[in-house]
C-alpha cells in the first residue's frame, strides 16, 4: 500500500472508532449537554485531529502535516461562524434543549455528505481546468474585502429562508416537534417535524459556509487527503463546539473580520501562485500560511474578548449571510 492509501485507511478506522466513542460513551441520547461535558468532547476532537496531524508527520512528511493543520484551522475558525447561525435555527424552531445533539449530529452527517461531494466535484474541476484556481481565489478576495467591509448585519430569520420556504412546498410538515422525532403518521399519512426541518437547514447552512471554506483549504493544498481530513475533523467537531460555546460565541465581534484576512489572504496566493513559486520555496510557503491562519484568528478572538468590549453585552439578534 502507498502512503496515502495507509493514511486513508488509518483515517477511516480513526473515524470510525471516534464516532462510537463518542456517541457511546460521550453522548447520550436525550440528555443535557453540559459545558462540562461538552469541554471534554471538544479536548476530544481538537486531540484527535492534532494526533491525526502528527500521523500525517510520519507517514507523509513536514510539507502535508502543516499544510493539513493550516487547513483544520481554518475550517475550525470558519466553525465558530456556523454556530451563531445554529442559534439562532434553534432558538427559531423552539428545539428542545434534550434534542440537540441528536438533530445536531443528524445535520453534521449530512453536511459531510455534502462537503465529500462539493470537495471532489472541487478537486476533479481544478486538476481538469487549472486557471479554475484563479476564479477561486478572486472569488476568496472577493469575499474577504466584503465580509471586513461589512458594517450593518443582515437579518437572518430561518422560517424566511429560501430552504424553509422550498421545504414547506416539497414535504407534508407539521408544526411540532413528534416527541422528539423526525417524522410522525397523521391521518395515516406520513409528515415530518419540525425537527427533520432543522436537521436540513443545519445541512444547508453549512453548504453555504462552505462556499467560502472548501475554496480556500484547496488553496492551502492540492493534496487530496489534506482537504478531506481536515474538513471532516473540523465538521464533526462542530457539535461539541456547538455546546461549549453557545452562550460566548456572540462576544466573538472581531472573528469575521480575522477570517476576511485570511481569506484575502489565500486568495492572493492562488492568484499570483505561478510568480510565488519562483521565489519562495514551498516549505517556507507553508510556514507563512500556517503563521497568517493563526495570527488572525487567534488576534481577531483575544481582540474580541479582552480589548474591545463591544460583545460583552447580550447576544446579538442578528447575523450576516454572506
Amino acid at each position: 500500500m502507498t502512503a496515502e492509501q495507509i493514511s486513508y485507511v488509518v483515517f477511516g478506522l480513526v473515524l470510525l472508532l471516534a464516532l462510537i466513542f463518542d456517541l457511546g460513551l460521550l453522548s447520550k441520547k436525550n440528555k443535557k449537554v453540559t459545558i462540562k461535558q461538552a469541554l471534554y468532547q471538544t479536548f476530544f476532537w481538537v486531540g484527535l485531529a492534532l494526533a491525526f496531524f502528527i500521523f500525517m508527520w510520519i507517514e507523509n512528511g513536514q510539507n502535508s502535516a502543516l499544510e493539513y493543520l493550516s487547513a483544520y484551522l481554518m475550517e475550525w475558525s470558519l466553525s465558530i461562524d456556523n454556530i451563531f447561525v445554529f442559534i439562532l435555527i434553534f432558538s427559531s424552531f423552539s428545539v428542545k434543549e434534550k434534542d440537540y445533539g441528536r438533530v445536531l449530529l443528524a445535520g453534521i452527517l449530512m453536511a459531510i455528505v455534502f462537503r465529500v461531494i462539493f470537495i471532489t466535484v472541487g478537486v476533479a474541476l481544478v486538476n481538469e481546468f487549472e486557471w479554475l484556481l484563479y476564479i477561486f481565489g478572486a472569488f476568496l478576495v472577493y469575499t474577504g474585502i466584503r465580509m471586513f467591509k461589512t458594517e450593518e448585519e443582515k437579518e437572518f430569520d430561518p422560517k424566511r429562508s429560501a430552504v424553509y420556504r422550498f421545504l414547506k412546498r416539497l414535504v407534508p410538515l407539521v408544526p411540532h416537534d413528534g416527541g422528539g422525532k423526525f417524522r410522525v403518521k397523521e391521518d395515516g399519512k406520513n409528515r415530518y417535524t419540525i425537527l427533520f426541518v432543522v436537521v436540513i437547514m443545519l445541512a444547508a447552512i453549512d453548504i453555504v459556509f462552505a462556499l467560502d471554506s472548501i475554496p480556500a483549504v484547496i488553496g492551502i493544498s492540492k493534496d487530496n487527503m489534506v482537504i478531506y481530513t481536515s474538513n471532516i475533523f473540523a465538521v464533526l467537531g462542530l457539535r461539541s463546539l456547538f455546546f461549549l460555546l453557545r452562550g460566548a460565541v456572540s462576544r466573538f465581534d472581531y472573528l469575521p473580520q480575522g477570517i476576511a484576512i485570511v481569506l484575502v489572504f489565500i486568495g492572493l496566493k492562488m492568484l499570483t501562485e505561478h510568480w510565488i513559486n519562483q521565489w519562495i520555496s514551498k516549505n517556507i510557503q507553508v510556514f507563512i500560511s500556517l503563521g497568517v491562519i493563526l495570527l488572525c484568528i487567534t488576534g481577531s478572538i483575544f481582540y474580541s474578548i479582552f480589548i474591545d468590549k463591544k460583545g460583552t453585552g447580550p447576544e446579538k439578534d442578528k447575523v450576516d449571510i454572506y
